[in-house]
């Protein structure tokens, strides 16, 4: 098979791929950038893999004209910079020993040893400078079907990073086929070394969850989290029951992680979120206890927070929003608190605060529609 992506064109990455061969070096695109190509999916990175040392990579870079910095040369992966950009360039590795986290690797000269420390045999697929798809361990059928699977034995696999429990789901819900399900080894995998979660930072962990909840339909990867005891581990209480009606209800607007995380539910502490994060969250919780209207909720917390409230709202009663939702959202977080202390001068002090707390309170019970006299009156 050949990919005529316009990405294999391109000329930043030809450049660095006739840099390596001009040293007689082998040097193929892979990973996300062949995948992504096979699946008809925009590319985002595009990485190399070659069986030159780091060393020969920067001299031979630097011969043509290219810019090496050695952001992982420990690593073996030297970013050559190629008409103002970056790509990755990282000698073929296999793994020597890990711990669940960390691996210990050793460079190799033979693509299939890289191939075989990969996570899934989508991303195990390799490509040459003209496009002709290179499938050390047969992940191409796997790739054409949407079958998202570990390379060789998943227990293994997942023994070596326990964070691949969480790729797995994220890889399904990008990648997957929903209709087809998730692979039943994978998910018996994944049940039995849950606890290897706990072995992660809470960082790598909320990093993941970010990334899978902001995928275009996460909902079937994430009930099969539910069944395998997965969810309840990362965000314990959390209900995936909602999800699904909410990305249907979600209907072409842009999907918001913070939204789907909200209508999960669950102790959110897991994850380490940012102030600004966990903010939003209890914004949005908050909103959804309070059982007030979409142009009383825009006002007190904003348009976002009030459409993700009313969409949850409404995927876990199972009915649409209330007709002209947008509309009152707008008109609520357009909307102003008709008075001012000057219209009550007979109060000063703590009396005149506490006085336009009640007003407001007032006011937000006619649904922001009492007037200044009304008001006073």
């Amino acid at each position: 098979m050949r990919i005529t992506a316009d990405w294999i064109r391109d000329e930043a990455a030809q450049a660095v791929m006739a840099a390596l061969a001009a040293g007689g070096v082998h040097a193929l695109f892979v990973g996300g950038c062949v995948r992504n190509a096979l699946l008809g999916v925009p590319v985002a990175d595009i990485d190399i893999a070659t069986e030159a040392r780091p060393e020969t990579v920067i001299a031979l870079t630097e011969a043509a004209g290219l810019r090496p910095v050695p952001t992982g040369i420990d690593h073996g992966t030297i970013t050559v910079v190629s008409h103002g950009r970056g790509f990755e360039v990282t000698t073929f590795r296999m793994d020597l020993e890990t711990d669940g986290r960390r691996a210990v690797v050793a460079f190799a000269d033979d693509v299939a040893d890289d191939a075989a420390r990969r996570d899934f045999t989508m991303n195990a697929l390799y490509a040459d400078a003209e496009g002709n798809v290179i499938d050390p361990l047969g992940g191409l059928p796997d790739v054409m079907a949407r079958r998202v699977r570990f390379v060789g034995d998943p227990h293994a696999r997942i023994a070596e990073d326990y964070l691949r429990i969480l790729r797995f789901f994220r890889f399904h819900a990008l990648y997957g086929d929903p209709e087809k399900g998730l692979d039943p080894e994978a998910l018996a995998a994944c049940a039995a070394h849950v606890d290897g979660l706990d072995r992660l930072s809470r960082e790598r962990i909320g990093h993941e969850m970010r990334r899978l909840l902001k995928a275009p339909d996460p909902a079937p990867a994430v009930a099969a989290m539910a069944a395998v005891g997965v969810l309840a581990h990362v965000l314990p209480g959390a209900d995936a029951r909602a999800l699904a009606p909410l990305v249907h209800l979600e209907s072409g607007m842009p999907p918001r992680w913070l939204r789907r995380l909200s209508a999960l539910g669950g102790d959110a502490t897991g994850l380490r979120l940012s102030r600004d994060e966990m903010r939003g969250l209890d914004a949005r919780r908050a909103a959804l206890a309070s059982g007030e209207g979409p142009a009383v909720l825009a006002f007190r917390h904003g348009a976002h927070v009030a459409e993700d409230a009313i969409l949850i709202r409404a995927a876990s009663l199972g009915a649409p929003p209330p007709e002209g939702w947008l509309d009152e959202i707008a008109r609520g977080a357009g909307a102003v608190f008709p008075l001012r202390a000057a219209d009550l001068p007979e109060l000063s002090g703590p009396a005149l605060g506490e006085r336009l707390r009640d007003l407001q309170e007032v006011w937000l019970r006619s649904n922001l529609r009492a007037t200044r006299t009304e008001l006073l009156a």
